[in-house]
């Protein structure tokens, strides 16, 4: 059976969810008050509904209570994000994924249930601040407010080591989960695996740590 997502909210974050659930051949229904919005995603989404979120009797009319995974992406209120929010739980939603707008936002939205909240501009701010800061970090997934999964770029600093030579673990506290090498993905790299030119090293661990390792091992 596939997973069944609600997306409420249609604007830049709430429509790209969308398409790509779609995109992907989810089953999703896309909900907004607006509907020029909703219309636009009519021939994207299986099904697209005006309505107003905040009143409990629209979203059960929408059976919304059924879908696996929930998606609260309003952007232009956060009354209307926390009461849709908030109905949700109460109608029993199994999962709920909420956009937030701030620290404020987020902390009203842990203390009614979201059980996932995402902050897509600050984390997306926050990816391209480590990519230009360092020539060597491609991307910068934060895993909590202070791990991250990276990718990095092999330095010539590194060419020629084995993992266990280089021994991160020990040493930054850090994790190689993974070695891009071209087109292949050596998952979980043996300790005796040779650090080649231009392989991209997939770490993950504590930011001050991996921040430890691009400063003393990266810099060519």
């Amino acid at each position: 059976m596939k997973k069944e997502f609600a997306v409420i909210g249609l604007g830049r974050f709430g429509g790209s969810i969308c398409r790509e659930l779609s995109d992907e051949g989810l089953e999703v229904m896309a909900i907004d008050i607006d509907e020029d919005r909703v219309n636009e995603f009519a021939s994207i989404a299986s099904h697209a509904v005006v309505g107003d979120t905040t009143d409990e009797a629209v979203l059960k009319s929408l059976g919304i209570r059924n879908f696996d995974h929930v998606i609260v992406a309003i952007g232009d209120s956060i009354q209307a994000s926390i009461l849709t929010t908030l109905i949700l739980k109460e109608l029993g939603v199994k999962h709920i994924t909420v956009k937030a707008q701030n620290d404020y936002h987020e902390k009203v939205l842990s203390k009614i249930g979201a059980d996932k909240i995402v902050h897509p501009e600050r984390d997306m701010g926050r990816r391209i601040a480590h990519n230009l800061i360092s020539n060597n970090v491609l991307d910068y997934l934060e895993l909590s407010d202070e791990h991250s999964i990276a990718e990095i770029v092999a330095s010539k600093k590194l060419v020629g080591y084995t993992l266990i030579d280089l021994d991160v673990r020990a040493k930054y506290g850090l994790n190689i989960v993974a070695i891009k090498r071209g087109k292949d993905i050596i998952v979980s790299p043996p300790a005796d695996e040779e650090i080649h030119r231009d392989d991209i090293l997939i770490l993950i661990g504590a930011d001050s740590d991996i921040n430890r390792f691009e400063k003393r091992l990266l810099g060519d």
